[in-house]
């Protein structure tokens, strides 16, 4: 089960098209959507993660939510893993969308601790017993950052005890972690959960990246997650040195905007935001144009030379 929930997997950004009858406008892409969680794929990802924060989920209507994991689960098919965000304000609505995913056929959840205030330690223990009773593989979500609740080693350690639960994406951007996480939780696959600290994370020992720039650069983040995992850093460095200016807006607050906009750089489609995500200011637009390019132009120098 470790094994399962690691490889390059990426949370889906979500493409939207006008339509005043929709909330604020805009309506979700639907076609769009499984054409890009295909290409993911066809480019070295190891699959994809429908509902994320990437993904606006809580954004989403009830329906289009359940239709969005539907869409990518039925999009991949057997080429690639679907890893379900689950979260929820509490365990009865986490619970609730990870029974709907394992109806629809993922093959795993994602889950972070209650959303909606700082949950307690016992209080998180429930919420992950009670998302892993449905029996899909659980990777549970450490971003301290945005829910104000760490998911310490130390804890990790009791919640690594739980039956399904079977990896962290460690966001706390604390590389250290990777190490300690492995002491604490040997049975639990460390996944790296911020793109600007990823190398760092597969040299210490992490065996996965769920990640937000692949949006626009899929077969590069796969190959450098495999130079990463080979212990290759000479090579690894030469690529990812490039790449990180970029890979810094996910972990800012505006990362969705950023990774769409760099989508729409290379010619793929990103688009607008759901509110309450509004677009970018002039000055954050500039600055993700600046190392998008940066990021591009590196990467076409090493497809020309010899």
């Amino acid at each position: 089960m470790n094994t399962q929930l690691g490889g390059v997997i990426v949370a889906t950004a979500l493409p939207y098209r006008q339509d005043s009858s929709a909330p604020a406008g805009l309506a979700v892409d639907y076609d769009r959507y499984a054409e890009h969680c295909r290409w993911l794929v066809e480019n070295g990802c190891r699959g994809v993660g429908p509902n994320g924060s990437l993904g606006e989920y809580s954004s989403l209507t009830d329906e289009e939510r359940r239709r969005v994991a539907r869409t990518a689960i039925e999009a991949v098919g057997g080429s690639g893993v679907v890893v379900v965000g689950v979260h929820g304000p509490g365990s009865h609505q986490a619970r609730h969308w990870a029974e709907l995913a394992a109806e629809d056929g993922a093959d795993g959840v994602l889950c972070l601790p209650p959303t909606m205030y700082r949950a307690s330690r016992a209080d998180v223990l429930a919420h992950f017993e009670a998302v892993a009773s449905v029996g899909l593989p659980v990777m549970v979500y450490n971003n301290p950052i945005d829910t104000k609740v760490d998911l310490t080693p130390d804890l990790l350690g009791e919640i690594a005890q739980i039956d399904n639960i079977v990896a962290v994406k460690e966001f706390s951007g604390d590389v250290r972690r990777v190490l300690e996480i492995r002491e604490k939780a040997p049975n639990l696959a460390v996944v790296a959960g911020a793109d600007d600290v990823t190398l760092e994370a597969l040299l210490m020992g992490a065996t996965g990246w769920f990640a937000g720039f692949p949006n626009v650069f899929p077969a590069e983040s796969a190959l450098l997650y495999e130079l990463g995992l080979a212990g290759r850093l000479e090579e690894a460095r030469a690529l990812y040195e490039p790449l990180v200016a970029a890979f810094r807006w996910d972990s800012r607050t505006q990362f969705v905007q950023a990774i769409k906009l760099g989508m729409d750089q290379i010619g793929r489609y990103g688009g607008p935001c759901r509110p309450p995500r509004g677009p970018l200011s002039d000055e954050h637009r500039a600055q993700v144009t600046a190392d998008m390019a940066r990021a591009v132009a590196a990467l076409e120098e090493r497809r020309v030379s010899p």
